[in-house]
């Protein structure tokens, strides 16, 4: 079985403030490790579920934060940005049996995570009139290759947007924002509850998870900057929409996945 997982870091236990995402910050180390402890932990849960090989994408920033010394035989990861629309899920594709998203976030503009944004900090995403999280995109990106998202882990309202969306997808709510605080459940017991989650997830019926892409989108761009919205807006088929806002309307959603690689 074949698994592709896909880690972040504003979801993982205890991650409250930017700095402490930020690599060659003074306060990054403990939460790049924390981020470590808890993709180990979903590839050995996806292991013990039956995975036989996996693909890991480091997912976070720079893309390079994952101490991959550890990682087993059966793992490969992708470290880097590759540039391609598929962005935090590249190399997904249809050989996939189901894909696991570690370290999620809530959606830009919630109140339910300090660090909560959508692709960058400087604009909003709303698909289809609402606003979208990285991982309402990247699971449409894995339904686009007909691949299941089985297991997430983050933070409160994001599990809460999940069960909304499909109650079926396994979910780790690690830890509820207020205002610029966190509360987190213990870095440990995030670890291990993910093992145990992963490998319960790898046992759910696929068809149970699945999520359909809607026939049509309606994507709007939603900048602090109204400048940069209407140099942006001259992008092939999309159009300025007063007064920060570029509108682009599309029943393709690699071409969403296009607009959002060009524009955010």
């Amino acid at each position: 079985m074949k698994v592709y997982i896909s880690a972040d870091l504003e979801g993982v236990a205890g991650s409250t403030t930017w700095i402490e995402t930020e690599k060659n910050t003074p306060d990054y180390a403990p939460f790049q490790k924390q981020m470590t402890k808890e993709v180990e932990a979903a590839i050995e849960g996806a292991i013990a579920g039956g995975a036989t090989e996996i693909v890991l994408k480091d997912a976070h920033d720079s893309a390079r934060n994952i101490d991959i010394s550890n990682l087993p035989e059966n793992v490969k990861i992708i470290r880097g940005w590759t540039g391609d629309p598929m962005c935090m899920v590249a190399g997904l594709d249809e050989s996939f049996d189901r894909a696991i998203f570690i370290g999620y976030h809530s959606k830009g503009g919630s109140h339910r995570n300090p660090l909560a944004h959508t692709l960058v900090v400087n604009a909003d995403v709303k698909i289809n009139g609402e606003y979208a999280s990285e991982f309402l995109i990247n699971a449409y990106a894995a339904a686009l290759h007909g691949v299941p998202v089985a297991f997430v882990s983050g933070d409160v309202g994001l599990t809460e947007e999940i069960k909304a969306v499909n109650e079926n997808i396994v979910t780790l709510p690690i830890k509820e924002g207020i205002g610029g605080a966190t509360v987190s459940i213990s870095p440990k017991l995030a670890i291990s509850e993910t093992k145990r989650l992963v490998e319960e997830a790898m046992k759910v019926d696929r068809d149970s998870i699945k999520i359909e892409l809607p026939k049509q989108f309606n994507v709007e761009i939603i900048y602090r900057d109204h400048t940069r919205a209407y140099r942006n807006s001259f992008y092939p088929g999309a159009k300025f929409k007063p007064h920060n806002t570029v509108e682009y309307e599309t029943d393709n959603y690699f071409d969403v996945l296009r607009i959002l690689q060009f524009l955010t």
